[in-house]
């Protein structure tokens, strides 16, 4: 293969998470450019504590290291890793041979995984806020349409079969709840993250104590020092030579949980959109068929469910993962990780960029609400008659029996094609005789304290949410 074809980008794989899917934002966090950036900050944290503390490090090597923290000549990293085989000592030597000064100095006393995994858990602490803010978003958004429709009502669903009516507003509210679940887990989870911090080659501080002539509390303080100065308020306590990778697991099961929110809520609204009762935005040159020009498929939704099922899939392997390193460490968790985190970072966080916007453009349409409703109204009326026919003296087991005689004869005609004729059925039976059957099927009361309960639950337990986690996602251009 010629060198033009090997560099033209159009015959390399690209993943679809960072060209189609995730933000900008989240694009740029996981970065080649951005994660080796961190690693040189890494470097200088450490140079500079350890200075700090007393070993042979001058004002002018730190100075050096500070003024080539950018660019980064990734062409000659690349040339090292081809020989040496190791990103890490080929990064450090391009590190070294752009501060020829500090060359002598870095990486003092570290392992690979001092580099590695302080940096990962940086970019998954800053990951976790955009996606604690995007959360928040989404519900703030999900919130305002919930109180537009908290009198809308509908036809419930158990089983997907016709139960007793809600309100679109309890329904939406019901989506709101999960992720009111899943934002308190993954502040949770950003909240115990902690540096890897200065730990040595085994998690022992062997080659520290060594730098330090035996001075334990200078290790300590070395320790403390550099977690804080990456943004961390401390270190893991104790480690081998990686950090646990229970905690990646613990970060992707989070945002697997995300992914089982949004799934389950894209699922609801495909089942609405093809039921004729709501439907996600949809642009004015938007193509839903390339063989059928009337379509509209919700294909925001099928994309959000997706995308989930991708994300919770990574779960599995940052589970399994967790679960094989052998006693300090060993290298087989290095390319999951690699796939998974950034990969699971990105997609949760496309599938939250699309939320945000099937939320703010949601569209409901009342008149097939209606007629969905209706459709059904006798038979959802049925406990009100049952009470209210109890309350005039009937047996109840009796006006049961004759009500589910009744209601399946309805059914075997409406089977043909015939319309439901519960309510004559049952103005006939003597047995529901002097019960008002107009106003027991009045739509209005069937829905319980749906109205009530989203006005409720917006203004307690949501605005509490919010008002606790201000951060909001900015706008995220939906690409495709």
């Amino acid at each position: 293969m010629n060198s033009e074809l090997q560099t033209d980008p159009r015959n390399v794989w690209e993943n679809p998470l960072a060209t189609r899917y995730a933000s900008a934002e989240m694009t740029r966090l996981w970065s080649d450019n951005h994660r080796y950036k961190l690693w040189r900050q890494t470097w200088l944290v450490l140079a500079e504590a350890e200075a700090e503390l007393g070993l042979p490090i001058t004002p002018v090597q730190l100075a050096e290291l500070r003024s080539h923290l950018e660019p980064i000549d990734f062409v000659k990293a690349a040339e090292y890793e081809k020989t040496m085989r190791h990103d890490v000592f080929a990064h450090l030597h391009t590190f070294g041979d752009a501060c020829p000064q500090a060359r002598p100095i870095l990486h003092l006393g570290a392992t690979s995984a001092f580099v590695t995994d302080n940096t990962d858990l940086m970019l998954m602490r800053d990951s976790l806020d955009l996606i604690a803010d995007r959360l928040a978003t989404v519900i703030e958004r999900l919130a305002a349409k919930a109180m537009e429709t908290r009198d809308i009502v509908c036809l419930g669903l158990t089983h997907l079969q016709p139960a007793q009516p809600t309100t679109i507003g309890k329904r939406i509210c019901l989506w709101i709840h999960d992720l009111l679940l899943d934002l308190e887990e993954i502040v949770r989870r950003r909240t115990s993250l902690r540096a890897r911090g200065v730990k040595g080659t085994t998690g022992t501080q062997a080659s520290f104590l060594e730098l330090f002539a035996g001075d334990h509390a200078k290790v300590r303080m070395l320790d403390e020092m550099v977690s804080r100065r990456l943004g961390f308020c401390a270190a893991y306590d104790v480690t081998g030579q990686t950090y646990t990778r229970k905690v990646d697991s613990q970060v992707v099961a989070a945002l697997a949980g995300i992914s089982e929110s949004t799934h389950k809520a894209g699922n609801d609204l495909r089942l609405s959109a093809a039921s004729g009762e709501l439907e996600e935005p949809f642009e004015q040159d938007q193509v839903g068929s390339s063989a059928m020009p009337y379509k509209r498929n919700p294909m925001r939704a099928e994309r959000m469910c997706g995308l989930g099922r991708f994300v919770m899939g990574l779960s599995v392997t940052a589970s399994q993962t967790a679960a094989v390193q052998w006693f300090e460490r060993t290298l087989d968790d290095s390319a999951p990780r690699r796939l998974v985190l950034p990969q699971a970072f990105l997609a949760t966080d496309a599938q939250l960029v699309l939320y945000t916007n099937i939320a703010s453009g949601l569209v409901v349409l009342p008149g097939a609400i209606t007629r969905n409703l209706e459709s059904q109204l006798p038979f959802l009326a049925s406990e009100r008659i049952l009470m209210a026919a109890a309350k005039a003296g009937g047996d109840r087991q009796t006006l049961h029996e004759a009500m589910r005689k009744h209601s399946h004869a309805a059914t075997a005609g409406m089977r043909e094609g015939k319309s439901n004729d519960l309510a004559l059925r049952l103005a006939v039976d003597p047995l529901f005789a002097g019960i008002d059957l107009v106003q027991a099927m009045d739509r209005h009361g069937l829905a319980g304290r749906a109205s009530a309960q989203v006005q409720e639950f917006i203004a307690g337990p949501v605005a509490g949410a919010l008002a606790s986690h201000p951060g909001r996602a900015g706008h995220a251009t939906l690409r495709v």
